[in-house]
């Protein structure tokens, strides 16, 4: 190797080292360390001055107090101020005296690139303000929140997480948060998971303003299953499965609208409905209290009805 091969190689070491000190510089700072009585640590990072923190929900899920605490020392008790379990967020607010915190901007997770350098901060083991990089391994990846529902649009990521890294920003060389480090999946190496910001910034401003996401329901408890050949033909089907209605609600939207247990969903409002996944993704705030047309099978006809979602609580 000559030796001008040799100093292009140390240039660019030098240039990925700046650009991942520069993130950490900017974002660092707002970086807290979140202890959760009964529940553990965990990270979290400020988004506003006055004390606004995001993190995942489970690291504060059922906790009987919480503390976060900043890189100089200083720390305060910090309250729940909304928890969405769905997508595996809560905002928290802390109180330290001493004029504006530090605190970190999200940047757009749309524009992220597969390669991209990123750069996650948190608190793994106790250990605090760590900080590990990586390259954006994937975009539009999807994974479970711990209430089961499907989350989408998540940045896989092989920058090292470990447990306490989670609710901790996943940040650009320009200090913008892309993500919120959220799952690393064992025993899988460099397969880490975050939120994309673009997803927080919608939920946490739900939570500012109600302290939950607003969701719709219909009363259903389904199950994905396939549709026989027979009478996906005889109905001109495109879809192969749909959500088969196991019981109904009594008194639920469902209910008043005439749907069945054994009922098996095939569309709701404008959209085919292939599964348990499906039908939640439609039920947003929008459609409450909207009547939509339903299509389901019952035995081997089919049937439009109509059903008006109600909030779910």
């Amino acid at each position: 190797m000559s030796t001008a091969s040799l100093l292009d190689d140390g240039d660019l070491l030098d240039h990925y080292s700046r650009a991942v000190i520069h993130a950490v510089e900017a974002a660092g700072p707002s970086v807290v360390k979140i202890d959760a009585e009964q529940r553990g640590s965990g990270s979290g990072f400020l988004f506003a001055p006055d004390g606004l923190i995001v993190t995942n929900s489970h690291v504060v899920a059922r906790a009987t107090a919480v503390t976060a605490s900043l890189p100089d020392g200083s720390q305060g008790r910090a309250d729940i101020v909304g928890d969405d379990p769905d997508t595996d967020l809560a905002v928290l607010r802390v109180n330290i005296p001493g004029g504006p915190l530090p605190w970190v901007r999200f940047g757009d997770s749309a524009a992220l690139r597969p390669g991209q350098v990123v750069v996650a901060i948190g608190n793994p083991y106790g250990f605090q303000h760590s900080v590990t990089s990586g390259v954006v391994s994937a975009v539009g990846r999807s994974m479970r929140a711990p209430s089961g529902r499907l989350m989408e649009d998540i940045v896989q990521t092989d920058a090292a997480l470990n447990p306490g890294n989670s609710g901790g920003p996943l940040v650009t060389t320009n200090g913008s948060v892309v993500g919120v480090n959220t799952a690393v999946l064992l025993p899988a190496q460099g397969l880490s998971l975050a939120i994309a910001s673009n997803t927080v910034q919608f939920v946490v401003s739900a939570l500012l303003r109600e302290g939950r996401v607003r969701r719709s329901f219909i009363g259903v408890t389904g199950q994905t299953v396939p549709i026989p050949r027979r009478l996906a033909r005889a109905h001109q089907l495109a879809a192969s499965s749909g959500v088969f209605a196991a019981s109904v609600e009594q008194g639920s939207p469902a209910d008043l609208a005439g749907i069945q247990a054994g009922d098996i969903i095939l569309s709701f409002g404008d959209r085919r409905v292939g599964g348990v996944d499906d039908l939640l993704r439609v039920l947003t705030a929008d459609r409450i209290g909207v009547e939509l047309p339903i299509v389901v099978l019952r035995g081997t006809g089919r049937r439009q009805l109509a059903v008006v979602p109600a909030e779910r609580r």
